[in-house]
């Protein structure tokens, strides 16, 4: 038997394809959306015109049914369409609840 041949007797088999996934999206916690009112809407959106392309930032914002964080370097910021783009992770602007950093100054 060739070598080849004999790798693919011991390759792993997942007779539960998705099984995983599914377990781990269940475990997930459903969160209200919370809108931002007032002031707080006020500072989110003077920290929105700070970001630059090539910024490290950090972003808490609503997906799906639940507030997620991502960390990264900001590759695009389209104020027509209200979108920002950490490395690959498209981000509506009407989604985001904060933004920090160490170049976003908050404003009082």
């Amino acid at each position: 038997m060739a070598d080849v041949s004999r790798a693919k007797q011991f390759m792993p088999f997942a007779a539960l394809r998705g099984y995983y996934a599914m377990i781990l999206s269940k475990n997930r916690v459903v969160e209200p959306r919370r809108e931002l009112i007032g002031d707080a809407a006020d500072r989110l959106s003077a920290k929105l015109g700070q970001l630059k392309k090539g910024m490290m930032v950090r972003v808490r914002f609503y997906r799906v049914d639940a507030y997620e964080t991502v960390e990264g370097i900001v590759t695009r910021v389209d104020p027509e369409y209200r979108y920002l783009t950490i490395v690959k992770t498209k981000i509506p602007f009407d989604d985001i609840v904060d933004v920090s950093g160490a170049e976003v100054v908050e404003s009082d």
